[in-house]
């Protein structure tokens, strides 16, 4: 399983994703696609659209309390089972554009519900493992707290944004578990003790 690179490399994962299925002839316009910080939205894209993690939560459903095994055979700590949560920001000077890109992307995502290995390992070599895939789902959220997002980008208007959610996002544990070796037999020791009141043994 993927180790702490996972949530950069997911996120490397869905940039990429767009960027390959991207042709430039259906649009008649170039774009960009970018993964954002808050920062960002200060001096947006022209056109395009950027992947901005938001949230990160532990997906309880899914926790993985026992121990795997590496490779070696090995006992390693338990993996961390997370879920991304993304929003999608189309950006464009007029709306017809917008509004074009809004679509494919939605098309695109929905044609494509689960990264593969492939997808993963060319955004981030290394990371991922080869049965390793990740889960790409419309997430729902209420427009109070779209809204409340985009009024901490502080000078960002809002554009068109779609959330979603990723999951599936495991992060193993590069630390090994100590082995200590079974239990073989049980002893038991008798002691008398004293009481320290009286001084007679109890």
């Amino acid at each position: 399983m993927a180790d702490f690179r996972a949530i950069e490399g997911t996120t490397a994962a869905l940039v990429r994703l767009l960027q390959a299925s991207y042709a430039v002839e259906d649009f008649g316009h170039d774009l960009l696609f970018q993964s954002y910080v808050t920062q960002s939205f200060e001096q947006p894209m022209a056109a395009g659209v950027s992947v901005f993690l938001y949230r990160i939560a532990v997906d309880g459903v899914h926790r993985m309390p026992a121990p795997p095994f590496a490779p070696d055979g090995t006992r390693t700590h338990p993996q961390l089972p997370l879920d991304l949560h993304y929003l999608l920001t189309f950006w464009a000077r007029d709306a017809s554009l917008q509004h074009r890109v809004a679509g494919w992307t939605m098309r695109t995502l929905e044609d494509t519900p689960v990264l593969p290995f492939g997808l993963l390992d060319a955004a981030a070599p290394g990371v991922f493992a080869p049965d390793e895939t990740v889960q790409v789902l419309p997430a729902d959220l209420p427009n109070e707290d779209l809204f409340r997002i985009w009024d901490t980008l502080g000078q960002s208007k809002y554009q068109l944004s779609v959330p979603y959610l990723v999951r599936n996002v495991v992060v193993s544990s590069r630390r090994t578990m100590e082995e200590r070796a079974p239990v073989q037999e049980r002893r038991m020791d008798w002691a008398v003790v004293e009481d320290l009141t009286t001084g007679v043994p109890g």
